[in-house]
């Protein structure tokens, strides 16, 4: 019998080990494979499968509506329009070039958006649409429909677009909206995702900035399904976002129409307030400018005639200019020396044309003088002499302090841009910005509303009016958010002493309607409806003494920007006060001869609710101001015609 070969059996025994240990190591790493496998198919399924839909399903965000902007009557002045246009999917394009070719022989096509769109093409991702042409017309449209197949990649689109029915006449109010920039990224604290989408639209001035938030709504979100790529295959759910709210203004269109065309030709700006409850019915700046440029997108050309125009277009002088309110300011001085029980309305001071203060002469603006004058007679011919007599008892903080409580010196809280709070300066003012004292000499000049002291023609107009009521009555511009009125601006009482405010006003009755008064050229005639005012006229150059020697320049010999500006004051009826207005015009030469006569006619025209009746005017004035109706009823008709027909 043979033996067994004792190698071949040590050789079978490793063999055995060896497969034992692989067949354990299968084993071991199936084993761990299954246990894998049920783990990520019955725990974390869930979680995979979310991973899974995130590659395969995008959310984008749609624009929600804009809000509108709405006048006290219910006139749209800031609307949405369907804004068609054409966009470019570079990788379905092929050869862009010759596709835009094409393109440009259907419709008409902007060099420098067609520019812009190949600079955007270049830095995007190519499946992403790029616009082209936008607000192109229905026609077409349609004729790049027909075309399609000749046009690969190029797809009409329609969106909403913010459209300025009544163009220039409302810019300074409502403002307007552009693309957001990385300017505008980097200046808001504001983390709403609809900023990051292209060319997406937000207000850029006015009530459409102040009020960006309300008016811009709460986007909504579009699901759709995308190739590994990122390209869109189909829309899977569509959920709507909510419209901005709905915005109503004080204003009244046709109103501030009439003022536009009344300032053309003037660097002015005009200010209508209810005086019941604030409203504020008109807010005008001359010259002015058409928001569409910008929404558009303005040229080069129309930004740098904006820009150069001496008359700063682009201003809203009406709360931002900030100018010497001039004699317009005597009654907040008077007032002032009259609480303090320094001021006897019939003690008279006389006017010999200037005064010496501090070694310093102040000249009144006549140079001969008014002769004995007291409260009333000084505000009715604007005597200067007397109210630096009078300020040097009662002292500038005094003043300043009066001032304040009439409005000035204050930042009113309306929703327009840049809004100015003036200046109604006093001696800790000086120290802390000039680093000086305060001297008499100071006081003398503000005392006039000269030298520091500063109003916007909001200011005035809100200090007419708390003149005209006795109340603290703040200008309000929002009338109404979703139909939610908000708080009127009637005010209450100011305290101050109701027999010194009747001399006032009898005193503003005749600088209108007294023939000595320094605006009886600018009446109303109608007796229910007087006009009580007060003229002033702001110094923007220093007249030397060796000028006055010489003779004084008049302000017609003058370049433009020397000449002094021109304001007025006023509220009517006189007996019973609705409206109060202020009017300024730059370089206007005088409160008399500029803006008196414009104040009154625009006072007249919130009197009738229109046109007044040409018997309001003085007999020596109706043929002049019967064409000029004719002229500005034509404009506002051809106006409100197209807005209409828009």
């Amino acid at each position: 019998m043979k033996r067994p070969n004792p190698s071949s059996t040590r050789n079978g025994r490793r063999l055995t080990r060896r497969a034992l240990l692989i067949g354990t190591a299968q084993f071991a790493l199936m084993g761990g494979l299954a246990l894998r496998m049920r783990s990520l198919q019955l725990k974390q399924a869930e979680e995979y499968r979310l991973l899974a839909e995130e590659n395969r399903i995008n959310i984008r965000l749609l624009p929600p509506a804009r809000g509108l902007i709405y006048d006290r009557e219910g006139r749209v002045v800031a609307d949405n329009e369907q804004n068609y246009r054409i966009v470019m999917i570079r990788e379905d394009a092929g050869d862009v070039e010759q596709v835009l070719q094409k393109l440009g022989e259907l419709i008409t096509l902007d060099p420098d958006r067609l520019e812009k769109a190949r600079e955007e093409m270049a830095r995007r991702s190519p499946f992403v649409p790029v616009t082209v042409a936008e607000r192109v017309s229905w026609d077409e449209i349609a004729r790049v429909t027909v075309n399609a197949p000749a046009l690969p990649g190029i797809v009409p689109e329609v969106g909403l677009s913010r459209k300025y029915p009544y163009g220039s006449d409302l810019a300074h109010v409502i403002g307007y909206v552009g693309p957001v920039s990385d300017y505008d990224l980097n200046r808001i604290d504001d983390q709403d995702p609809l900023l990051q989408i292209p060319r997406f639209q937000i207000g850029k001035t006015g009530v459409e900035n102040k009020l960006e938030r309300a008016l811009r709504g709460s986007a909504g979100t579009q699901q759709i399904e995308v190739n590994a790529l990122g390209r869109v295959m189909r829309e899977l759910d569509r959920r709507e976002g909510n419209p901005g709210s709905d915005i109503q203004l004080t204003i009244d269109t046709r109103l501030q129409s009439y003022i536009e065309a009344r300032l053309e030709g003037e660097s002015a700006s005009a200010i209508v307030i209810d005086v019941e409850n604030g409203d504020l019915l008109a807010c005008a700046s001359a010259p002015s400018f058409d928001p569409n440029l910008f929404v558009r997108g303005i040229s080069v050309p129309d930004w740098q005639g904006l820009n150069e125009d001496p008359y700063r277009p682009l201003a809203a002088k009406a709360v931002q200019g900030t100018y010497p309110p001039g004699s317009t300011f005597k009654m907040i001085t008077a007032l002032a020396a009259y609480e303090e029980g320094l001021l006897d309305p019939e003690e008279t001071v006389f006017c010999g044309g200037f005064v010496e203060v501090s070694g310093n002469r102040f000249h009144c603006w006549k140079p001969g003088g008014h002769g004995n004058v007291n409260l009333h007679e000084s505000l009715k011919q604007s005597c200067d002499t007397y109210y630096y007599e009078i300020c040097q008892k009662v002292g500038i903080e005094k003043i300043s302090e009066m001032a304040r409580r009439f409005g000035l010196g204050i930042q009113h809280e309306v929703p327009l841009s840049a809004v100015a709070a003036g200046l109604a300066p006093d001696r800790d003012w000086k120290l802390r910005v000039r680093g000086t004292q305060w001297r008499v000499g100071d006081t003398v000049n503000a005392s006039i509303g000269q030298g520091d002291v500063l109003a916007s023609p909001l200011q005035l107009a809100v200090m007419t009016a708390r003149l005209a009521t006795g109340r603290s009555v703040t200008p309000r511009l929002i009338h109404s958010i979703d139909g939610v009125e908000t708080p009127s601006g009637r005010g209450t009482s100011l305290g101050i002493n109701e027999n010194a405010l009747r001399r006032i006003r009898a005193a503003l009755d005749d600088v209108s309607n007294h023939n000595r008064g320094t605006a009886f050229g600018s009446r109303i005639t109608d007796q229910e409806n007087r006009l009580a005012g007060k003229t002033g006229t702001s110094q923007v150059r220093r007249i030397t003494q060796a000028e006055r020697d010489a003779g004084i320049t008049s302000n017609e010999d003058l370049p433009w920007e020397r000449r002094d500006h021109a304001l007025f004051v006023s509220y009517a009826p006189a007996e019973a006060p609705r409206f109060a207005v202020s009017v300024v015009v730059e370089h206007g030469g005088s409160g008399s001869g500029a803006a008196a006569p414009i104040a009154r006619d625009v006072m007249l025209q919130a009197l009738y609710d229109g046109t007044p009746p040409l018997s309001t005017y003085p007999q020596n004035v109706r043929a002049r101001i019967s064409e000029q109706q004719r002229r500005i009823d034509a404009m506002i008709a051809s106006k409100f015609a197209a807005s209409d027909r828009a």
